[in-house]
C-alpha cells in the first residue's frame, strides 16, 4: 500500500465510462480529493517553444470553466511565454493513491480577465503582494531583493484591496484529447483514449 492507500485494482471499460471525458475526468479528480487532498490538484504542465524545444513543470488545476481546464500564472514567465508564441500544451495528473493517471492535450487561450479578476480577489492577500513582487522565471540577485519588492508593494496597497496585476492571470486548455490510465498488475493496465470530432467524442482502449 504506497503512501498507506489501498490501491484500486478494479478493472475499467468502455461500457462504463461516461461519454464526455471531462465527467470521468471530474469522478476520478473527486476520488483524488478523497484519498489524499493534498496533491490531488498538482499536474504537470508542458510548454514548448515555436521550435519544438519543451519545457514541464507542476501547476495547480484551478477548476473547469467553459470546457476547458484552467491554471494560472504570470504572462511573462517561461510557460507565459512560451504559450504565447506556440498556444498548444500537454498536462498530466498522476495520482499514486488510486493508481491513475490522466493526460490532457489541447490549444491554450489566456482566460477572460473577468475570470481571472474573479481568481485574484479571492487568493489570500500575501499571495496577491507577491504576484505583484514576482518577475516570474526572470533572474534576481538574491532573496532580499525580493523581500524588498514585496515590502514596496504592500506599501503600495497598503489599506486597499490588491488589483490583478495586469501580467498576470488565468489560463484554459481546451482539451482535443484526453486519456485515462488505470494500473494493473501484470502491467496490463488499463488505457482509454477520448479524441475530439465534429460528432462528439471518440473513444478508443490502448494497448498498455
Amino acid at each position: 500500500m504506497p503512501g498507506g492507500f489501498a490501491l484500486n485494482r478494479q478493472p475499467v471499460s468502455q461500457e462504463t465510462l461516461a461519454a464526455d471525458p471531462l465527467a470521468v475526468f471530474e469522478s476520478w479528480f473527486a476520488e483524488a480529493q478523497a484519498q489524499d487532498p493534498r496533491f490531488a490538484d498538482a499536474m504537470t504542465l508542458a510548454t514548448a517553444t515555436p521550435e519544438g524545444r519543451p519545457s514541464a513543470r507542476t501547476v495547480l488545476y484551478k477548476g473547469l470553466s467553459d470546457g476547458a481546464v484552467c491554471f494560472v500564472s504570470n504572462y511573462g514567465s517561461t510557460k507565459g511565454q512560451e504559450l504565447e508564441l506556440n498556444p498548444r500544451a500537454a498536462l498530466v495528473f498522476y495520482w499514486p493513491s488510486s493508481n491513475r493517471q490522466v493526460r490532457l492535450e489541447g490549444s491554450v487561450e489566456r482566460a477572460p480577465a473577468a475570470w481571472s479578476d474573479r481568481y485574484f480577489a479571492g487568493r489570500a492577500r500575501s499571495s496577491q503582494i507577491g504576484a505583484w513582487a514576482s518577475a516570474q522565471s526572470q533572474v534576481i540577485a538574491s532573496r532580499e531583493v525580493l523581500e524588498a519588492r514585496i515590502a514596496e508593494a504592500e506599501a503600495r496597497f497598503r489599506d486597499q484591496p490588491v488589483p490583478r496585476p495586469p501580467f498576470w492571470g488565468g489560463y484554459w486548455l481546451r482539451p482535443e484529447r484526453i486519456e485515462f490510465w488505470h494500473g494493473q498488475d501484470a502491467r496490463l493496465h488499463d488505457r482509454f483514449s477520448y479524441r475530439a470530432s465534429e460528432s462528439g467524442w471518440k473513444i478508443e482502449r490502448l494497448s498498455p
